[in-house]
């Protein structure tokens, strides 16, 4: 009776990871597997949940960077992660301490702030953006 609740944590796991998609609940299924195997084997409830642990673990420390490389790599990237480390032009004096600045990429016009609070970039400068805070670019010469 035992290896039925195996079975339906298998199934369980596995309709929850078609439904998201996330590599989450695929490593919990496949240990769920092996304690399915053993229990129809007859080994104890002890050893069941052991090996469910077990190579659940496994298989989650060792598989899923792997899985995670090879299936997550066609991510499209969002479009604040796309602009990072392209240029911008100032188009308004970045000023920190005044709390102005502004820059155009890519035909969008951004509030901008410089790296550093002590410098101050004048419009036309051509800078590199370096990250984004709320809805401002942060950029350094």
């Amino acid at each position: 009776m035992e290896s039925f609740y195996w079975l339906i944590a298998v199934a369980v796991l596995l309709i929850i990871e078609i439904t998201t998609l996330g590599l989450t609940t695929i490593w919990f299924a496949g240990g769920a597997l092996i304690a399915f195997l053993a229990s129809i084997l007859g080994a104890s409830y002890l050893i069941q949940f052991i090996l469910f642990v077990v190579v659940s673990v496994i298989l989650l420390c060792f598989t899923r960077p792997l899985a995670l490389r090879y299936f997550n790599n066609h991510r499209a990237r969002t479009n604040y992660e796309s602009i990072i480390g392209q240029t911008a032009k100032v188009t308004s004096t970045i000023d920190n301490f005044n709390q102005t600045g502004s820059a155009n990429v890519g035909g969008q016009e951004w509030t901008a702030r410089a790296e550093r609070d002590e410098d101050i970039i004048e419009p036309g400068t051509l800078v590199k953006i370096i990250a984004i805070k709320g809805v401002k670019l942060i950029v350094t010469r």
